[in-house]
């Protein structure tokens, strides 16, 4: 599995066909834990309230576009108010 910049890079420039697991290894790395798992949605805890809501789905296998594009997002929001 590439790391975790190489994921990001990548789902920025192009959010289509981002495995879910890889979507999970970096949400895990910004976020935490997820709060919700064993289903097919991972709901992750963030600093703030409001969008974007980190909640991924596991569709065969691959992470839904709207959902990627998410993520960098909110990696963004937690870098600039948070210093990460």
């Amino acid at each position: 599995m590439p790391n975790i910049a190489e994921i990001v890079k990548h789902m920025k420039n192009n959010p289509t066909n981002v495995r879910f697991v890889e979507l999970c290894a970096v949400c895990d790395h910004y976020f935490g834990s997820a709060r919700q798992k064993g289903s097919s949605h991972r709901i992750y805890k963030t600093p703030w309230q409001g969008d974007p809501r980190i909640n991924i789905q596991n569709h065969n296998g691959m992470a839904k576009n709207y959902q990627v594009k998410q993520v960098p997002k909110a990696i963004e929001i937690l870098e600039v108010t948070h210093g990460t």
